[in-house]
């Protein structure tokens, strides 16, 4: 299957805006629907459902931790039951509106600091697959982890993902900051190429791990998020 490339959008809520969806929409092929817990609302999730079905886009799940203030960026000790029933009731909410746009879920990809806590935390990956026990769809994340071990062993297909726009450590872990920094586009392009291609991705100091990317994710808060999927796009269909 060819690599697509996802974002995370919906992340307005109230009057305060965040990111440049509907510039976003025509450079990707999946979008991760910000569920209410990070950010979003009940408007601001109907109105990106609605701007990716007019798009072509299909759409996925993007639940957090319950950290509205910030920005599902913050770590926190959390039970995996608790976890679950935060997961079920976000991406039901989800549902809702896919529901009444004629759409189907299409993947779940976990937020922030949840992403990175379910990486290494066997209670949290499984909280994860709890849900999607329920909502039986495909879960985005990071080869190496135990996001490749858990997920399969549960029965449940990884989509193998790497970031385009974010900075990874000598051992291939992720860089996840409460805000993110513009990059070099080019630069941005030429990594996820290397990814691709070679199964390696570069680190801060220059090294470089083995890595697996189906998917490229390009989030929406990165200051030149779309010149940045513009390049990669423009990368990927050298590569078919």
């Amino acid at each position: 299957m060819p690599v697509t490339i996802n974002c995370d959008m919906g992340e307005s809520f109230g009057l305060w805006r965040m990111g440049d969806d509907a510039a976003l929409m025509p450079f990707i092929d999946i979008a991760n629907v910000a569920c209410g817990f990070h950010a979003s609302d009940f408007n601001h999730m109907r109105a990106t459902v609605r701007l990716a079905k007019a798009h072509g886009v299909k759409v996925g799940a993007h639940p957090s931790l319950p950290d509205l203030q910030g920005f599902g960026r913050r770590e926190m000790k959390i039970g995996r039951e608790e976890m679950a029933n935060a997961l079920i009731y976000q991406i039901g909410a989800l549902c809702g509106f896919l529901k009444a746009e004629g759409m189907e879920l299409n993947h779940i990809k976990p937020h922030g600091s949840l992403f990175g806590m379910a990486a290494r935390q066997e209670d949290i990956a499984h909280a994860i697959c709890d849900a999607a026990d329920i909502f039986p769809v495909p879960i985005l994340g990071m080869t190496g982890t135990l996001h490749e071990t858990i997920y399969p062993a549960r029965g449940h297909r990884l989509i193998a993902e790497f970031y385009g726009d974010l900075d990874y450590r000598p051992d291939g872990s992720l860089i996840v900051t409460r805000e993110h920094d513009a990059k070099d586009p080019a630069e941005m392009a030429a990594r996820v190429t290397r990814a691709i291609t070679e199964g390696r991705g570069q680190a801060t100091d220059g090294s470089f791990f083995p890595t697996r990317a189906e998917t490229v994710c390009i989030h929406s808060d990165t200051p030149n998020a779309v010149d940045i999927a513009r390049a990669v796009r423009a990368a990927l269909q050298t590569l078919t």
